[in-house]
């Protein structure tokens, strides 16, 4: 395997632009060629990256994009990785199924971060399903992320039960929240700095720093590409409905702006005193900014319901109101991790405890399977190696796939409850105490709080 990206560095551009230009997968390209179908990548300045762009829009359901949403959506691609499958014999000029990837770094526990391979853009046209193209996209993708020297792939899901099969899993729950603003009732703290209003650029100017301060304290956290501020800022000027959103920041008492949030108001015709905010963007380095902002939108004049999407499971947000039945809160599956080197990965990450363990891993597609050895220290640091074949080890075993570890990865499930939905087996190779086994292994791979959700697609 490749190990062109260090798994304890920074990925710079070099690699970013290398995993940009790089070929696709020739396994998959060969499988599609059977069905009389061409997979190549797209440059962003071609005239393909027309066609290509359509069909997103096309497969999610939008509408057509306009000449100038093209140019700015083209401006602001560059980094991504654009890959099409095109038929020869179809009338229109635009591939019949698309995906896009770039590099990216993801938090993990103990304030570390690991390269990933970011995924998005996965359309496929109703007239050529049941022929394995999605299959051998997102194979193809994993493929290319490995060579590359990627321990880890990331995406967030249109349909979740697609992604399972290639060894993705629900790393990260996002929680969606209706709050009434005069049942709720504020009893957080009254921070003593102040909330100005700010325009739409000057957010746009403030998120990607406030963001890089805060993204290396959170699981799940992850550098955000800079076209995707334009999108929570509302300056793209190819978006829609971007004048309806307003923003604020929070300056603490020395003056440093702390926090920013991004909401849009809409009126409720039939009683002005009902409208409802939606909250798009809320970024809060400290303590005091976060309780401020939250606070600013719940008394905001003339609002009946705040509605906020893909936060945290374990928002401080539910302890400072009143009366907590004022917030109705959702949880569902949000990010998607997808191990690809269980060494790199398995090594960046810090653990809840000190212990030795033996994992087991199946991947059907072959890409991390094998049996690992995991010791970790009184620091929660380890060291992992793959075993021999007929290597035996004093320790409790870990029987899972690849989907179910990469599950446990930011500490979102522990095994104890993967164990108990029959998904992991937890032997002792020594006694065959599988409920002691099992309490070892949990402790060893836990995590001490649940992973921060990181607004990305």
């Amino acid at each position: 395997m490749s190990t062109s990206v260090s798994t304890y560095g920074r990925i710079g551009e070099t690699e970013r632009a290398a995993f940009r230009a790089g070929p696709v997968d020739e396994e998959s390209a060969g499988r599609l060629a059977t069905n009389g179908l061409d997979y190549r990548r797209i440059a962003v300045d071609s005239d393909e990256y027309v066609g290509w762009l359509q069909s997103v829009a096309r497969g999610f359901q939008d509408g057509e994009r306009t000449a100038e949403q093209i140019a700015a959506t083209r401006e602001r691609s560059g980094y991504r990785r654009l890959t099409g499958v095109f038929d020869p014999e179809s009338p229109m000029d635009a591939p019949v199924a698309t995906i896009a990837s770039w590099l990216g770094e993801l938090t993990v526990p103990g304030e570390a971060m690991i390269p990933s391979c970011a995924i998005s853009a996965v359309t496929v046209a109703p007239t050529h399903r049941r022929k394995g193209v999605a299959r051998a996209m997102l194979e193809g993708e994993l493929r290319a992320a490995q060579a590359a020297g990627i321990p880890m792939a990331m995406l967030t899901v249109s349909e979740s039960p697609l992604y399972g099969r290639y060894g993705f899993a629900p790393a990260a729950a996002g929680a969606s929240w209706t709050i009434e603003t005069k049942r709720a009732g504020w009893i957080g703290p009254q921070p003593a700095g102040r909330i100005d209003f700010i325009g739409r650029e000057r957010v746009r100017e403030l998120m990607p720093a406030l963001h890089e301060r805060v993204r290396h304290r959170h699981p799940g956290e992850i550098d955000v590409p800079g076209s995707h501020w334009d999108g929570f800022a509302g300056t793209n000027p190819a978006a829609e409905k971007t004048a309806e959103k307003r923003a604020v920041q929070y300056s603490d008492a020395a003056g440093e702006v702390r926090g920013v949030a991004v909401y849009a108001v809409r009126e409720n015709h039939d009683d002005f005193t009902k409208a409802t905010v939606s909250v798009h963007y809320l970024l809060a380095e400290t303590d005091d900014a976060y309780a401020a902002l939250w606070r600013f939108l719940l008394e905001l004049d003339l609002v009946a319901e705040v509605h906020a999407g893909e936060l945290s499971v374990d928002e401080p947000l539910l302890w400072m109101i009143a009366d907590q039945r004022a917030a109705k809160v959702s949880v569902r599956d949000h990010q998607y991790l997808r191990i690809i080197d269980v060494v790199a990965a398995l090594e960046t990450r810090r653990y809840g405890g000190s212990g030795t363990l033996v994992l087991d891993v199946s991947d059907s597609l072959g890409i991390a399977s094998g049996r690992y050895l995991l010791e970790v220290d009184g620091r929660g640091a380890a060291r992992v190696r793959i075993l021999g074949d007929g290597e035996s080890i004093d320790a409790p075993t870990v029987a899972l796939g690849v989907a179910e570890l990469s599950a446990t990865y930011l500490g979102g499930v522990s095994l104890a409850t993967l164990a108990a939905a029959g998904r992991v087996t937890v032997t002792d190779a020594s006694a065959g105490a599988s409920a002691d086994a099992l309490a070892k292994a949990t402790r060893v791979l836990g995590w001490h709080t649940a992973p921060r959700l990181s607004i990305w697609y």
